[in-house]
């Protein structure tokens, strides 16, 4: 526990922190990942109260985690989340001085991007006899992210118009996507396992699943209803680390990390390869078929169309589609 050396409970400060993140509907993940941050600020100054603290320590401790440590610039700025909110929205302190805090500069890079000679490589060596490899099909077929696909509902699959609906996505957004042909029938086929699996868990007792604090108020009958299941789901069933409710999860984000890291290497792609990678893919390939930009924009749900006009830059045309002096001569 961390002492705060204000005589406040480290517990209460602690209980603080993850209320008013839960208060904000922020995920388990970033409750986590945010708390994290602030104890290691903590313990790095001496078990200090925050408030005895100020920007020289925040500095000492950003600046070691880029020398000594060797933290990436999207780590570092994840760390100085996390401290401003700890001053702002657990301490109720308004710090000017936060905002004057050098902020690592996150390199450009271009992103992965597969071939679609790789991708369907990739999906072969992944195989298609599991739910797991059909959500990696899902995930490319869709654009959508990994968090995004995990988290699909059964009511937000609509066959006849062909399309998903993608809920809360970044940036707490909805927007639809395009259901692909190929995925339509295996898809049906998963939905129907589901279903006699969320009979099971009924008439055990356990078929609530986990809905956003607000959706829960506001229908306190959805968590228990067949719409509001997710589509892939674990084996087994667990229990909430808020709630301490038995219920059955999604599939777990890191077995479909593994699950296409072994494929990208038995498919013998030198790329590296993760979920995300198949999105990167997904929207390339669009642009390469001659698809709107703003349309990929929406399919993708970028706010700005900057964001999408990335994938220009890696289209299957060379540098920039510039073709070489040397191959004129």
């Amino acid at each position: 526990m961390v002492d705060t050396g204000s005589g406040a409970s480290p517990l209460r400060l602690e209980d603080q922190f993850r209320g008013r993140l839960r208060a904000k509907h922020y995920s388990l993940r970033t409750e986590e990942t945010y708390w994290a941050w602030a104890k290691r600020y903590i313990l790095f100054n001496g078990k200090r109260h925050p408030l005895e603290m100020g920007a020289p320590e925040v500095e000492a401790f950003l600046t070691s985690l880029a020398v000594e440590r060797h933290v990436s610039a999207a780590t570092q700025n994840l760390a100085l989340a996390a401290i401003l909110f700890l001053y702002r929205d657990v301490l109720s302190v308004e710090l000017p001085w936060l905002d004057g805090v050098t902020r690592a500069k996150k390199p450009t890079r271009l992103p992965t991007v597969l071939t679609r000679q790789e991708t369907d490589a990739l999906l072969k060596a992944v195989g298609s006899a599991t739910p797991a490899a059909l959500l990696v099909r899902v995930l490319y077929g869709t654009g959508m992210r990994l968090t995004e696909g995990l988290r699909l509902r059964v009511k937000d699959v609509d066959f006849e118009r062909r399309q998903i609906i993608v809920r809360q996505g970044k940036g707490g957004k909805d927007r639809s996507t395009v259901l692909p042909d190929a995925t339509a029938e295996p898809l049906r086929r998963q939905i129907e396992q589901r279903r006699a699996l969320f009979e099971q868990d009924r008439l055990a007792g356990h078929a609530s699943v986990w809905l956003p604090d607000a959706l829960a108020v506001k229908y306190p009958n959805a968590p228990g209803e067949w719409g509001w299941q997710y589509v892939f789901v674990a084996p087994t069933l667990s229990v909430d680390p808020r709630s301490a409710t038995v219920r059955r999860h999604h599939l777990d984000e890191s077995s479909i990390q593994k699950l296409v890291r072994r494929g990208a290497l038995r498919a013998g792609i030198a790329k590296p390869v993760s979920p995300h990678t198949l999105r990167h893919s997904f929207a390339t390939h669009l642009l390469e078929s001659g698809s709107d930009i703003r349309t990929v924009q929406e399919l993708l749900g970028h706010s700005d169309v900057a964001t999408t006009m990335i994938y220009t830059h890696v289209l299957n045309r060379g540098g920039r589609g510039v073709r070489s002096p040397l191959d004129a001569l």
